[in-house]
């Protein structure tokens, strides 16, 4: 079954998103990058070790991890991703 990767939920219902696959938030919705990136990297690195051409980044949150998000995840799938968007 896909899954779907959210950097950070901020106080929004994000239930739709269940359509495309398990829902997994990678941050809690008070984590920011501040001033060094390489902890919240890695935190998503290992959050997404197992991402896959099946599943999907909502990309929400801290625009940094969104960013982070992004790459780590195309760096697993030869530089594709597929995003939802909250609206």
């Amino acid at each position: 079954m896909a899954k779907v990767y959210i950097p950070q939920v901020m106080d929004y219902n994000v239930r739709s998103a269940e359509k495309f696959g398990e829902l997994t938030v990678m941050l809690p919705d008070n984590k920011q990058m501040i001033l060094a990136s390489g902890p919240l990297t890695f935190k998503l690195q290992q959050e997404l070790k197992d991402f896959s051409d099946d599943d999907y980044l909502l990309l929400m949150g801290d625009p940094s991890a969104i960013g982070i998000a992004c790459a780590v995840a195309s760096s697993n799938t030869r530089g594709r991703s597929k995003c939802l968007t909250w609206d």
